[in-house]
């Protein structure tokens, strides 16, 4: 975290390169935050895109009261949230690809793929049925490894909230998938 900190102490004092670290670091995970709650690719670019200007422009805004991560989260939370409400664009569909020929799926039978790429299927399926607000606790939790401290103050809403969210995100995931089990028997 001290190097997470070093780098914006750079990008205050306007240092291109520091910025470009901090970039590589983190795009990738603000992009696939901003992602759920936008649901598509390019406007998740363009809030991905917002928040690297506005730590290039407002560093100075973090105080040093979460990690650099919450902070970065909070932010595109908000970004993010502001970009559903102008409501820019309604014709773009979620372009997740999965690379059948990725080297972790090489060794899969055929048979083993097409029951993988089921269950990743209705997986990402119930996910995309909770609403924004479950969607969030449980990628912020399970993908990006928050605790309920930091995902409380990265959506700025009670802890108690956050388990709340959680506990209801987690019954409705399980009544979905239940649903696509019982189709199997």
């Amino acid at each position: 975290m001290d190097d997470d900190k070093a780098l914006l102490q750079g990008i205050i004092a306007g240092q291109e390169s520091a910025l470009e670290r901090f970039y590589r670091k983190y795009s990738g995970m603000v992009y696939n935050f901003a992602l759920r709650t936008v649901k598509n690719p390019v406007d998740a670019s363009e809030v991905m895109n917002e928040v690297m200007t506005e730590v290039w422009h407002k560093a100075t805004g973090y105080t040093g009261k979460s990690s650099v991560k919450t902070w970065l989260f909070s932010i595109t939370h908000h970004k993010a949230v502001d970009m559903v409400r102008r409501n820019v664009r309604h014709d773009h569909e979620d372009e997740t690809h999965i690379d059948e020929n990725s080297p972790d799926r090489m060794g899969c039978s055929l048979e083993i793929g097409e029951i993988a790429r089921e269950n990743r299927g209705h997986v990402k399926f119930c996910l995309e049925e909770l609403g924004q607000g479950h969607r969030q606790v449980v990628y912020l939790t399970f993908f990006e490894g928050c605790s309920y401290p930091e995902i409380a103050q990265t959506l700025s809403i009670p802890e108690g909230t956050v388990k709340t969210r959680m506990l209801h995100a987690k019954k409705l995931l399980l009544a979905c998938l239940s649903r696509f089990l019982s189709k199997l028997d």
